[in-house]
């Protein structure tokens, strides 16, 4: 006898972790029923999924259901119900406990399980193997039972196994992971469902945490989300985390949420000393509009906090969203020029979605709000934001995730801001407006490679440069936009460790070589090693100072650092060559000596450059 437990994720990505369902079978390890986890993505056919459900003839099938996978949850359910009719079928997650009766009334399932799932679960498990009445298992409700609330929160989280150290999710398998440090918030944003029904944080304890490090280094985790409202809520303990992970994980990429409020400059620095980026949710800057729903906002206090992950070189992003209650198309535009002044390296901008359970889906109609009726819950106006604004606000949500976010244009955003004498939503606006004549309209940030956003990036500063005013800047701006673009496609590239093997001490003659995956051979206008000693750019400046003189480089990763190596014209040659698969005639081709030769071809093996083919 056993259970499938379904989860369905938005795509394939580090991800797409079925994390809720590991903690129901972790925490019901003990039954006599065994629980399978099957994972399925949006896209799926639902007939398909269902009849994979199916073939081990389990006596239930229960669903995570989000916001965003819902539908295909009904639709899968459908089919089950169709041609498997004798399984239960049921469901929980956030979007059933938001709107149980919603789920319900539909008349798929024959059970739903509200709030927290590892009690119910558990009870379940131990009632369907004994052939019991299910129906009075606290937090499970059915279609017609009367309202309930779910059952109490567990207050001692380590009571829950470890997903991981227990084995259900084998890390050993998957380049990332969801790795939950908390449950619960302390905050009552009133667009967020976070809060709802209990109020206050429950932690795992820290020797938990460090285990589940230990466990994840040794498996080779390479990046971990971690599940945490507020990371750094309690400042101590953070730190203490931070500590541990510089100990025990130093070579894991972390993703945190933080709140800017909770930082000083000793967080700052340890966020600084470990891969990791932050998400700091902003959400407005307008002070008047957050406190509408639920948060304050003090400007100098988060501006000052920014500067110290800034000083630190933290790399953090903001979120934020526009359509909130008494916001305007103008106040988001301002918030997004304080937000891009800040340096984030990321964006994120979301529409305001009205969640079921929140307060704002009881106090919305009075505010004169009006959104969908069905997931994504997405607003389409309010009093002050009208649908032709928020379509528009979409537009320039889209040009900042495009030119900036995925176009890495943080370290020369605003030195063009500048240089061109306009705000960075005034620059975003004319991005849209380009790109829709360039792609035409719908056009998202996924549907275009990096090196067609550097492409999109290039023509654009060629298109908005090209006046006798600012003509002359183009060139600069380039270098600094290209190499950029570049630094990072390097950073993002794969290592290939084998240069480690690489043999120095061999006839040129007879061995071909190959150019590193992550090496770029780069033509700047300018002298970039110059530029890159100007520190921040100031583009009048360096226009000013710096002689338009041309120079080449290489961008490599060498055990983790990206160089920047400036060449002169002949190693570049060769380096062009040996990337065009012509190396060996290239070793005549140019001015160098025999033995100059051979020297840079041991420096460029030695450095990862280049790689035995």
């Amino acid at each position: 006898m056993h259970i499938n437990l379904v989860s369905i994720h938005p795509y394939p990505s580090p991800q797409s972790i079925p994390l809720a369902n590991a903690f129901l079978k972790a925490y019901a390890i003990k039954s006599t029923i065994s629980i399978n986890l099957v994972d399925f993505f949006i896209g799926d056919d639902a007939a398909t999924c269902a009849a994979q459900l199916t073939n081990s003839l389990p006596v239930a099938i229960g669903f995570s259901m989000y916001l965003w996978n819902r539908d295909l949850c009904c639709e899968i359910a459908d089919e089950l119900r169709r041609v498997y009719p004798t399984a239960k079928l049921f469901c929980g997650g956030p979007e059933v406990t938001a709107n149980p009766e919603s789920v319900t009334r539909m008349g798929v399932f024959d059970f739903v399980i509200v709030g927290e799932g590892e009690e119910p679960f558990s009870s379940l498990c131990q009632t369907l193997a004994v052939g019991g009445d299910y129906s009075q298992i606290p937090g499970v409700r059915l279609p017609e039972s009367v309202m309930t609330p779910p059952p109490a929160p567990i207050l001692d989280l380590d009571s829950i196994p470890s997903p991981y150290l227990t084995g259900i999710i084998d890390t050993s398998t998957t380049p990332g992971i969801l790795w939950q440090l908390s449950r619960g918030c302390s905050f009552t944003c009133d667009f967020c469902f976070d809060s709802r029904g209990v109020h206050g944080v429950r932690r795992f304890s820290l020797e938990r945490v460090e285990s589940e490090l230990r466990h994840f280094a040794a498996t080779g985790v390479s990046q971990i989300f971690v599940l945490d409202s507020t990371f750094n809520q309690d400042p101590k303990r953070a730190k203490k985390i931070l500590r541990m992970i510089k100990k025990n994980a130093p070579d894991i990429h972390f993703h945190f949420e933080v709140r800017n409020e909770f930082i000083d400059r000793e967080m700052a620095d340890l966020f600084a000393q470990i891969a990791c980026s932050l998400q700091i949710g902003l959400q407005s800057a307008d002070r008047a509009v957050l406190k509408q729903v639920g948060r304050s906002f003090n400007k100098a206090d988060f501006t000052a906090k920014v500067g110290l992950l800034n000083e630190s070189g933290a790399v953090f992003g903001f979120d934020l969203i526009f359509g909130l209650p008494g916001d305007t198309l103008a106040g988001f535009r301002n918030t997004l020029d304080y937000a891009l002044s800040l340096y984030p390296n990321h964006l994120d901008i979301f529409p305001l979605a009205i969640l079921p359970g929140t307060t704002l889906a009881t106090r919305g109609k009075v505010l004169d709000m009006k959104w969908k009726s069905t997931p994504p819950y997405l607003v389409e106006s309010t009093d002050s934001f009208t649908t032709e604004e928020m379509s528009t606000a979409a537009n320039l949500a889209t040009a900042c995730d495009i030119f900036y976010t995925r176009g890495k244009a943080v370290a020369w955003f605003n030195a063009v801001i500048r240089v061109l004498g306009v705000k960075p939503s005034d620059l975003l606006h004319t991005f849209s407006l380009w790109l829709v004549e360039q792609q035409g309209n719908n056009t998202k940030e996924s549907d275009y490679s990096d090196e067609e956003v550097w492409g999109l990036q290039k023509l654009f500063l060629e298109h908005v440069f090209n006046n006798k005013k600012n003509k002359r800047f183009l060139p600069l701006v380039i270098d600094l936009a290209c190499y950029h673009h570049q630094y990072a496609a390097v950073l993002l590239a794969p290592i290939d460790e084998d240069y480690k093997n690489n043999s120095v001490t061999m006839d040129q003659s007879t061995i071909r070589f190959k150019l590193s995956p992550s090496a770029k051979i780069v033509h700047f206008s300018y002298d970039i090693e110059q530029i890159l000693d100007c520190g921040e750019p100031q583009i009048l400046w360096m226009h000013e100072h710096l002689p338009q003189v041309g120079s080449q480089a290489v961008l490599y990763n060498h055990d983790g650092q990206i160089c920047t190596e400036s060449l002169a014209a002949p190693y570049i040659s060769i380096l062009e060559h040996i990337r065009d698969g012509s190396a060996k005639d290239s070793l005549f081709e140019t001015s160098l000596t025999e033995e100059e030769i051979d020297q840079f071809i041991e420096f460029a093996l030695q450095e990862g450059i280049i790689m035995n083919a």
